[in-house]
């Protein structure tokens, strides 16, 4: 038996978007009417929800990437935070949008937030699919939020284990067994 087949969906492709879409209303009533947004979303895990995200958004949207890690191939963090691709985009005087697919410990991006704000945007908000809260190590609150889980390894719509299954269409718990 393969790892993957011991996973335990925790939300189905139909669940994902409808959090997808309740957090693109959310934002759109955040910001002024017809005010742009520069859309910057963290590499590799996020872009699936990037890509939602910004197709549900009803107003001028920039696209951007930063790459950032602190994982490696493991599934707990090294602590370290690397930037590794920068945006490119200027985004002085402009709303940012960091588009994640998970908080964990809060170090990749509270890390990130801080970085952007040091650069004159206009504000820096965080939105998140999921949210380990148990799991934080320094504070960083999501000001978007699809839902919250438990201190579980999850998979899929983005996520890896080791660069794998990213790919599947639903988010999936990774049980103990298949880690060790």
């Amino acid at each position: 038996m393969t790892p993957y087949e011991k996973f335990i969906k925790l939300y189905s492709a139909d669940d994902i978007q409808k959090m997808v879409k309740r957090m693109a209303a959310e934002i759109d009533s955040h910001y002024p009417q017809g005010e742009p947004l520069i859309c910057v979303g963290v590499l590799k895990g996020a872009w699936m929800f990037h890509a939602d995200l910004v197709r549900e958004i009803k107003r001028p949207v920039t696209v951007d990437f930063i790459r950032a890690t602190s994982y490696g191939h493991g599934t707990k963090t090294s602590g370290t935070v690397r930037i590794l691709k920068d945006i490119e985009v200027d985004i002085r005087d402009h709303h940012v949008l960091l588009v994640e697919e998970i908080v964990d410990s809060g170090r990749t991006l509270s890390f990130i937030r801080e970085r952007l704000a040091q650069t004159g945007a206009a504000s820096v908000k965080i939105a998140a699919l999921l949210d380990k809260k148990e799991r934080r190590e320094v504070p960083c609150t999501p000001d978007f939020l699809g839902t919250e889980i438990p201190n579980h390894f999850v998979v899929g719509y983005g996520l890896d284990w080791g660069e794998n299954y990213r790919n599947l269409r639903d988010i999936y718990r990774v049980p103990e067994e298949p880690l060790r």
